[in-house]
């Protein structure tokens, strides 16, 4: 592609390839990651800082009631990175989940062509000749008689 290009975009390419999507995707949760590091240690330091920040005539839970609403938005923050550095990682399986399925769905289109046509036209099945019999020696094949042990007889069993 050409960068003079009016509709070049650099994130087509990376779009069009499941492969290239993974590691963009994971480029950009490394460094979220590495800046939640940095959200979590600010949330720490800036709650001992405002929870020691006390005010003349305070009692000792009123600095940690201003600090609150402070540390409830930080958490908010991070709570909200760690949604998306899921989200991130998530989206990079669905996508090479999409193209496994584009593949897949050629495949089971093609299957399902042949199957239809093996309905339409069955082949046709010719019955197979009945062998001559040889007696009656011939229809219990595989088995001996006596069949049960009542009728042994005289002979004895195992």
């Amino acid at each position: 592609m050409n960068s003079n290009d009016p509709n070049y975009s650099p994130l087509r390419d990376v779009a069009q390839s499941p492969e290239a999507t993974a590691r963009y995707l994971a480029d950009v949760q490394r460094v979220l990651l590495d800046i939640g590091k940095n959200l979590e240690t600010l949330a720490i330091e800036t709650r001992v800082h405002l929870r020691k920040t006390h005010v003349e005539g305070d009692r000792w839970y009123h600095a940690r009631l201003r600090a609150m609403p402070v540390e409830k938005a930080l958490g908010t923050v991070l709570k909200n990175l760690n949604n998306l550095t899921e989200g991130l990682e998530k989206s990079a399986y669905k996508r090479r989940a999409h193209d496994e399925s584009v593949v897949n769905t050629a495949k089971e289109r093609k299957e399902k062509e042949i199957e239809r046509q093996r309905k339409k036209n069955p082949p046709i099945l010719q019955a197979a000749p009945n062998p001559p019999r040889q007696g009656v020696q011939n229809q219990n094949s595989g088995y001996g008689s006596p069949t049960s042990i009542y009728d042994l007889g005289k002979r004895e069993s195992a």
